[in-house]
């Protein structure tokens, strides 16, 4: 499905709470649910930086929506996120239901640009969303984001070494 304006919008609020993530010492990762009207239903930016390595945002949405939505309103929502989904969020994205998710960046970008940057990989390996979830739609990555995104993963690596 190609990206919309209202698509852009969102990126718009998750690529914003990456920054904001950022800047209060975490790593640069945003997502927001929104609901088959329109309504932003959850958002979140990375928790990960007291130790707890699983506080990602999309994990964090999915846990939301199995708590608060239908399955039915699971389904019809989409996610939109600043980076792809890392194996775990995926798995909790297809546990609940959740539909759509639109990627402002992917995991194969943020494993190029930790390359360019001396970092080590990660000993998750980067599947894709469609690796680990069947059936599931995802629009993206959105090139209009990918430098300002990029910004941030060296801002962050840069803060880390």
């Amino acid at each position: 499905m190609p990206i919309s304006e209202i698509d852009r919008k969102y990126l718009r609020r998750a690529v914003d709470l990456a920054r904001e993530a950022l800047e209060k010492g975490d790593q640069p990762f945003g997502s927001v649910l929104v609901s088959k009207d329109g309504d932003v239903l959850f958002e979140d930016h990375n928790h990960v930086s007291g130790g707890d390595n699983t506080q990602h945002p999309e994990f964090n949405i999915a846990r939301w929506a199995a708590q608060n939505m239908s399955p039915e309103d699971r389904k019809a929502a989409t996610v939109y996120t600043s980076g792809e989904h890392c194996p775990m969020c995926s798995g909790a994205h297809g546990m609940v239901g959740l539909g759509r998710i639109v990627i402002a960046s992917s995991s194969k970008q943020l494993q190029e640009w930790r390359k360019e940057m001396g970092g080590i990989p990660s000993n998750v390996r980067p599947l894709s969303i469609q690796e680990v979830i069947r059936d599931i739609v995802v629009d993206g990555p959105v090139p209009e984001f990918e430098e300002e995104i990029k910004g941030l993963q060296r801002q962050a690596f840069e803060r880390n070494k």
